[in-house]
């Protein structure tokens, strides 16, 4: 399963930005997605996950309020709106997913990452 993330890139604090990610084609609606991130030095950890049908989204407690996961299963596309970024959203975002209907804490398909870094 190949999965293309796009749209980092370098802001200030304040500013806004939106990830895409490509998925699965024809079979995208069977996989649930997500955004996962990792700071420099830190773990990598869940952002924002998106259940198949899009029904069910679930936010960490430091993006809520601010960022947005969605889905267009017509263009195969998840996609993350980040408004209102602060230095410490800078990390590189992955996008994941699993055949399933809700995505798993360790998913097993990953994109490359793409970088954002946030200026203060």
């Amino acid at each position: 399963v190949q999965l293309q993330a796009s749209g980092g890139g370098l802001v200030q604090a304040g500013e806004f930005l939106r990830l895409s990610c490509a998925g699965p084609g024809r079979t995208f609606s069977s996989y649930a997605m997500g955004w996962f991130r990792q700071a420099p030095g830190k773990e990598r950890d869940v952002v924002a996950t998106i259940s198949r049908s899009g029904g069910t989204t679930y936010y960490a407690d430091s993006v809520k309020g601010r960022f947005t996961i969605s889905r267009d299963n017509a263009k195969s596309t998840v996609y993350l709106q980040m408004n209102s970024l602060k230095p410490e959203d800078t990390a590189v975002y992955y996008c994941a997913a699993d055949r399933d209907r809700i995505l798993s804490p360790s998913p097993n398909y990953w994109g490359q990452g793409t970088l954002v870094t946030v200026s203060s």
